[in-house]
Order: structure tokens, then sequence, then C-alpha cells
């Protein structure tokens, strides 16, 4: 495990002891998990725009959408525990 320093403001350092101590663990470790969790969310959050990217690029090449008005009624369907036939992606005229 590779050792890495960093400077916290005195009023940031005391948040995080006073943190660690009602979590149960110690300021380490919740600097640990804090950072884990920062990092898992950058992922999720390119991972997220990745998927955007090609599905955008997807819609460009072929021109196909659901209309939300559909989408929104088979959502509320799935909602409200109804099984209604999933709505397909089409073309729209310009």
């Amino acid at each position: 495990m590779s050792t890495t320093t960093i400077r916290l403001p005195e009023d940031l350092k005391a948040r995080v002891a006073k943190a660690a101590e009602a979590a149960g663990t110690t300021s380490h470790n919740f600097i640990l998990e804090a950072i884990a969790e920062k990092a898992e969310l950058a992922e999720r959050r390119g991972d997220f725009h990745a998927q955007a990217d090609q599905r955008w690029a997807e819609f460009l090449e072929t021109g196909e959408s659901i209309p939300w008005e559909e989408m929104r009624r088979y959502l509320t369907d799935r909602i409200h525990g109804e099984a209604g036939p999933r709505p397909v992606a089409r073309k729209f005229a310009k």
C-alpha cells in the first residue's frame, strides 16, 4: 500500500474526526472510505456519460426514438403493476 500525504484545514480535520467517531471508525478509515466513494461516483458518472454519448450517436445514425408520451404511459403502467406492451422506437417525420 502506498502512502499519500494530504493537508487538511483544522476545521475539516475536526469534522472528519467527529464524523469518524460517530460512525465508529478511525479518521484514517473514514477518509479512505470517503475517497473510495468519491472515486466510485466519478467512475459511475463517466460510465453514464459514455452510455449517453453512445445512445445519442445511435439516435443520430438511425433517427429512431420513442415519443415521451408513450414512454411515460408505459412507465406509469409499470409503476402500477400493469404489464403493457413496450414502446417501440421508430423514425418520425421532420
